[in-house]
């Protein structure tokens, strides 16, 4: 029986729905790993515990656990929490020993005060403005001297950034830049790409992106697996 949903929660239109697509998304998004190199440059994990917060079937916890002390990940919705228990399940056990799984919101982390020393939020945050309270939670949960990182789309720029545009016209990045900045966030702008296995693979995860009749003029007008892809890394001190 599933469980009851959390208050607060705004259900995801894509992974909640489409997991299966999603999980191909995540496999081909960043094939290079920049995010990863620029989180590791900016606070070092190796002695770190990580809050992965909205971590949605866990895609990102085993690279997480290779590489830090601890990691705790937090997602509200239980179909999603199930798969990244599967997905630990196949992990190595010194992998599994340093992941805990919790059920909760960003509104809500269920982690004691001054607990963590780095959070990842990818594509949790990504509209700014409405996101306060979650941010109240970031600064009581990462211990001093933390650091919390927030992947974005970058709307301004790159084929994707278009899409984005297209898919949301009333999306203003320029007011996402300024209420990043009267956070307290310093930003990392990184030139990422998803390339994506087949052609097919593509359509499917474009499909499950944007609405039907965009998806087929954005796809109409690109031909191959790959898109080139821009993103805000979104960084905060405490």
């Amino acid at each position: 029986m599933p469980a009851d949903p959390l208050p607060g929660v705004i259900p995801s239109p894509n992974i909640w729905r489409f997991p299966a697509v999603y999980e191909t998304e995540n496999r081909g998004a960043d094939p290079d790993g920049l995010i990863e190199a620029a989180i590791q440059r900016l606070h070092p994990l190796t002695d770190a515990t990580v809050l992965d917060l909205g971590c949605g079937s866990g895609y990102h916890l085993p690279w997480f656990a290779h590489n830090a002390r601890a990691v705790i990940g937090v997602e509200p919705h239980e179909p999603l929490l199930r798969l990244a228990r599967q997905r630990l399940d196949a992990e190595p056990e010194q992998v599994r020993q340093r992941v805990r799984l919790r059920r909760g919101t960003a509104q809500r982390v269920p982690l004691d005060d001054a607990s963590v020393d780095v959070v990842h939020a990818r594509w949790t945050y990504f509209f700014g403005p409405g996101c306060e309270p979650g941010l109240l939670e970031l600064a009581r949960v990462v211990r001093p001297g933390g650091t919390a990182f927030v992947i974005d789309n970058d709307a301004t720029r790159s084929t994707f950034g278009r899409w984005f545009r297209a898919g949301l016209p009333s999306y203003d990045a320029a007011a996402v830049e300024r209420f990043w900045a009267g956070q307290g966030f310093d930003r990392e702008r990184l030139d990422i790409r998803w390339s994506m296995p087949t052609r097919a693979d593509l359509e499917a995860v474009v499909r499950i992106e944007f609405a039907p009749a965009l998806a087929r003029r954005l796809l109409a007008g690109h031909p191959g697996a790959d898109v080139d892809y821009a993103v805000n890394l979104w960084w905060r001190r405490y």
